[in-house]
């Protein structure tokens, strides 16, 4: 179906997809990053270009304060008498459910009618031909619930109703609900006891397809366990049968390179057809592998068999060649998909007058949940990110986060009569610094990764192998240097770290998110030029 797998690589996940006029558009999660919610725009669910945000302020999902790794789970985006709309769970505050509608899909967006009734995550969005409209959505330990709402007011105008508790057991026969009163149950389906769910069962989506309704759904955990699983019935409000070939996909106990697929959603396809987006890791490494990139968007075909959809197994197909990407301070860092921590970019990044990037220190490193810090994803294992820093103002550099206990970089401060460049790698709490001193004057500052074989005799069996990196304005050609060794202004380039990806991977980390490559300062003023990403696939 696809020439190129992933369709989004790095960070993108939990994937939901709506075919209008013949465009396909898209949306992700983006926990305590802004803007929130990237829109993109394909004709042939391969080529994806981003057009919007749905949250470009933080007031639309107020996650100022909303803890690693909280935020905005999940998306559903759909379309309805001419409108776009997109609902979400925005976790461990106090919005939660909120549904934001548009016009046109790369907005503005509104502020967004919060739905107090759900109580859970992942929610769905359907209408049935009556304009009723259903909020389908994930209770941790509990199944799949639903409501039916008035989307203008956020009033919920049913009791929540069980839907389904996955592939596990049934509970027995005359089992109690979980509390008397506050849950209604489809027609015919069981009540659910504790133990009696699969395992997470999530991520539901709700279709329409001739005279039945198909319910979508993801089990397992967003781990190696990870699976999508459907039922069906003759009403959006149950009873739901569950497909006895489930799961429909799934890539657990197999040796494919991409692993915990899951998350799904399904959408007609170019030429006729049905296509499935998923979410899915390529780690690297051996048994024990890790995942640098965190969870990214994958697309396989779907064929019905005997009114059942069957997915073929996700297949890798990275996009050929080198991509280079050189900041251009033109464009606002949020049209060239550049994001921040619980801010936009905007609020943190000015340009000077010669085009140069501009950040303000306040004390802080990316340990602090409001960091100075822009960045973009890191969307190939083998990579170099890199910037031209000035700190004669301040203290700044270059970082790749995960969270706020996970990350690395390097950063410089010039005094006017060296520059210290200063690596730093935190984990889980645990901060490890190198330095060195080079002349005073610019220093490029680099970030290296590089995928590894699994192969037992090399010894390269955990994550990707880092590199940070700093050259000095002094002259080129001299060798690289290994951490420690530099002695003066005779050397161009000092690696100040090597590091073991492993510790820096969506398996290891507290996020659900994946590396961020981006600009930060911790003090004063520093500029940036030449910011540049390469990547190979």
């Amino acid at each position: 179906m696809t020439s190129v797998n992933p369709i989004l690589p790095g960070f993108n996940p939990d994937p939901s997809v709506v075919l209008v006029d013949d465009v396909y558009y898209l949306v992700t999660s983006t926990f305590e990053y802004l803007p929130g919610m990237p829109v993109y725009r394909s004709d042939d669910l391969e080529d994806w270009t981003l057009i919007g945000h749905v949250a470009t302020r933080e007031e639309q999902i107020g996650i100022r304060h909303s803890p690693t790794p909280g935020g905005v789970f999940a998306p559903t985006i759909r379309f309805h008498d001419g409108r776009f709309h997109v609902i979400v769970s925005v976790m461990f505050n106090a919005r939660g459910c909120v549904v934001f509608t548009a016009d046109r899909p790369e907005g503005p967006w509104s502020d967004g009618v919060q739905i107090p009734a759900v109580d859970g995550i992942d929610p769905d969005l359907a209408w049935d031909d009556e304009g009723n409209a259903y909020v389908t959505y994930a209770v941790m330990g509990q199944g799949i619930r639903q409501l039916r709402v008035d989307l203008e007011t956020g009033e919920a105008l049913t009791e929540p109703r069980a839907l389904w508790s996955g592939t596990g057991h049934a509970a027995p026969s005359g089992a109690p609900p979980h509390t008397p009163g506050s849950l209604t149950h489809a027609d015919g389906a069981p009540p659910q006891t504790p133990g009696s769910a699969s395992h997470a069962p999530e991520g539901p989506h709700l279709y329409r397809r001739g005279d039945d309704w198909y319910l979508l759904i993801a089990e397992g955990g967003t781990e190696r366990g990870h699976t999508v699983a459907i039922a069906r019935g003759t009403s959006p409000e149950g009873p739901f049968e569950g497909f006895a070939g489930n799961p429909i996909l799934t890539a657990r106990s197999t040796s494919s390179p991409v692993q915990n697929v899951g998350h799904a959603d399904l959408v007609d396809a170019p030429g006729g057809g049905t296509a499935l987006v998923a979410l899915g890791v390529r780690p690297c490494g051996f048994t024990r592998s890790f995942s640098p990139l965190g969870r990214e968007t994958f697309l396989t075909r779907v064929d019905w068999v005997d009114g059942w959809p069957q997915a073929e197994p996700i297949v890798v197909e990275p996009r050929a060649g080198e991509e280079v990407e050189v900041l251009d301070t033109a464009v606002p860092l949020e049209q060239s998909g550049w994001i921040a921590v619980r801010q936009t970019p905007a609020e943190i990044a000015t340009v000077d007058g010669e085009g140069r990037l501009v950040l303000t220190g306040h004390g802080t490193d990316l340990a602090d949940p409001l960091p100075s810090f822009v960045g973009r994803r890191q969307s190939h294992i083998d990579m170099s990110f890199s910037a031209v820093v000035d700190a004669v103002a301040g203290v700044g550099g270059i970082a790749a986060r995960h969270s706020e206990q996970h990350w690395f970089g390097v950063d410089a401060h010039d005094d006017g009569a060296v520059t210290t460049v200063t690596a730093r790698a935190a984990l889980a709490g645990f901060t490890h610094e190198w330095r060195a001193k080079l002349p005073s004057g610019g220093v490029k500052l680099s970030i290296r990764s590089r995928g590894t074989s699994g192969d037992l005799g090399k010894l390269e069996v955990g994550g990707d192998r880092i590199q940070l990196v700093a050259a000095g304005a002094i002259p080129t050609g001299a060798p690289p240097q290994t951490p420690g060794s530099l002695t003066g202004a005779d050397h161009a380039e000092v690696v100040l770290a090597e590091l073991d990806g492993r510790y820096w991977a969506y398996e290891t980390t507290e996020s659900f998110t994946g590396r961020v490559l981006g600009l930060y300062a911790i003090d004063g003023v520093v500029t940036f030029a030449d910011v540049t990403y390469r990547g190979r696939a």
